[in-house]
């Protein structure tokens, strides 16, 4: 990793993203099987646990997708950071709101067992963890039980080790989509869209920052070229970005 590298050229552009746009309505809270909507007492009590084993000597969190470029929390201090046994994948589905639709549904980012991922780790203020907790856990979690909860990892960052929080993909929970080949994967990502946008936006933006953050994502990168080729078999070539 090496955060003085030029980012590389992205086969996936904001063209072809562009191709994907579209107004889709809200069409509110999907309801999976075996689970319900989160409530104000879930939240609360989630984040009293998260608290409880909280470190001493800093709150940060690990961000591994759209965290990465869009937190959405305060933070007074942020690393790159190496996770070693997870790895970063598209296994949580679906997603028949925010990204996707009940016709071409989504699937979301999370981190699974094994391998290595390069993050962010973010550190919150230290007197206003809980506000910013909430924000997070209301973000990240919209029903219970959650198909990839809250849990302590270690990471190495380049100033030391430390213990982060994140949110990583339960292989148990009936959202966990682990068998899909990066080609149908990329299919998925081609073409859902939901009233928050496109799949294809969610993985330039990601792999994008990640790259300006010198963080090359193999797998990533070879999803927004396979992404990118579906765009322009449905659509017609793009212009370069």
């Amino acid at each position: 990793m090496n955060a003085k590298r030029p980012p590389r050229c992205m086969r996936l552009t904001k063209d072809h993203v562009a191709r994907l746009a579209r107004h889709i309505p809200d069409p509110g809270f999907q309801v999976f099987p075996g689970m319900v909507p989160a409530t104000d007492a879930d939240y609360e009590r989630v984040v009293a646990e998260i608290m409880a084993g909280a470190p001493e000597d800093g709150f940060w969190v690990f961000g591994y997708g759209s965290l990465i470029w869009n937190p959405e929390f305060d933070f007074v201090e942020r690393r790159t950071a190496l996770a070693r046994g997870w790895h970063r994948r598209f296994c949580l589905g679906w997603d028949y709101r925010y990204r996707g639709n009940r016709e071409q549904p989504g699937l979301m980012l999370a981190i699974d067992r094994g391998g290595q991922c390069h993050g962010v780790v973010f550190r919150l203020p230290g007197d206003a963890v809980k506000p910013n907790m909430d924000r997070l856990i209301r973000r990240e979690m919209s029903m219970v039980p959650s198909a990839f909860p809250p849990r302590w990892i270690k990471v190495t960052t380049p100033q030391g080790p430390l213990k982060a929080l994140t949110f990583a993909m339960n292989r148990n929970s009936g959202r966990y989509i682990g068998d899909l080949t990066e080609e149908a994967t990329a299919d998925m990502l081609a073409t859902a869209c939901g009233f928050r946008g496109s799949m294809a936006e969610y993985l330039h933006a990601t792999v994008a920052h990640l790259e300006e953050m010198g963080i090359h994502d193999r797998h990533l990168w070879r999803l927004q070229h396979l992404t990118a080729d579906r765009i322009e078999q449905l659509h017609g070539p793009c212009r370069g970005d």
